[in-house]
């Protein structure tokens, strides 16, 4: 399986924005999608954004539309979240994952996952 690796994470406040980058570690990731999850202290896991390539299609949790954007840089094979406008409950530590099948909301039906980075938003 592909190792992934996420970088971004840190402290902001609220309100402000943060873009988390993922990237395969070693050998390049045929997965056709790839997700972001969260998972805040204490509680489950979440799902918070996925992509479909090369068609483009993208997936949001509805509590987060209009805020996150998933986006990816073929070049790079890196997939970006670009989080602006963010909140204290936005804090949590975040999951890149890829998979070749869906659903695309399910934690469940991705295969590859990478160590997760931190996000918290100071209120």
């Amino acid at each position: 399986q592909v190792q992934l690796v996420e970088s971004g994470g840190g402290l902001v406040q609220a309100g402000g924005s943060l873009r988390l980058s993922c990237a395969p570690s070693g050998r390049t990731s045929s997965s056709n999608a790839m997700a972001w999850f969260r998972q805040a202290s204490g509680k489950e896991r979440e799902f918070v954004a996925s992509g479909i390539w090369p068609n483009g299609f993208t997936y949001y949790a509805d509590s987060l539309k209009g805020r996150f954007t998933i986006s990816r840089d073929n070049a790079k094979n890196t997939v970006y979240l670009q989080m602006n406008s963010l909140k204290p409950e936005d804090t949590a530590v975040y999951f890149c994952a890829s998979t070749l099948a869906g659903p695309w909301q399910i934690a469940s039906s991705y295969k590859s996952w990478g160590q997760g980075t931190q996000v918290t938003v100071s209120s």
